[in-house]
């Protein structure tokens, strides 16, 4: 198995890592915080927007069966990139939307491929792209939150729509 690693921001984690964790070929999702400029960050002090960390899922995947233009396809598909510091009623910095290669190779593919899903959005896309800083898990309660949670009104009216494009996407 050829193993990569990627770090996306996208919104709230809970929603990238119920996405992620249904796409084929994906083996691991953990969700942390990145981009910040304190070490071992707290989701208290995510949520003051203070810290200047984003929440982020660290993705492992299997590139013999998917690679990292396919999971960028996902990533464009799953929020909106287009919104600067939001998605939904999730507002602030901790909210943006971030890349975060782990080589230059990615940082190049990353790129080209915010290019491209551009052609797709009327609005500009704000996503950042930058290489990985230090990524931080977050608590053990947030990792695999909506399989543990799938009956929070969080998870069934703002997860549960995420994963069924995901579904309908892959169907297709």
């Amino acid at each position: 198995m050829n193993i990569q690693k990627t770090t996306l921001g996208g919104g709230c984690f809970w929603c990238l890592e119920a996405v992620f964790l249904r796409v084929p070929g994906v083996v691991r999702v953990v969700s942390g915080y990145a981009g910040g400029h304190t070490n071992n960050p707290t989701y208290k002090e995510i949520c003051t927007g203070n810290s200047g960390h984003a929440e982020v899922v660290e993705v492992e995947f299997n590139t013999q069966v998917i690679d990292y233009s396919g999971i960028l396809k996902i990533f464009w598909l799953c929020h909106d990139p287009t919104t600067l510091n939001r998605q939904g009623n999730d507002v602030g910095t901790q909210y943006r939307s971030v890349l975060f290669t782990h080589d230059p190779e990615q940082e190049k593919i990353a790129i080209q491929s915010r290019e491209e899903a551009q052609k797709n959005f009327t609005d500009p896309i704000v996503t950042q792209i930058a290489p990985i800083p230090t990524f931080f898990p977050a608590e053990d309660y947030h990792q695999n939150y909506f399989a543990l949670n799938p009956g929070n009104p969080y998870c069934r009216f703002v997860i549960v729509p995420k994963v069924q494009k995901l579904e309908k996407h892959l169907l297709n």
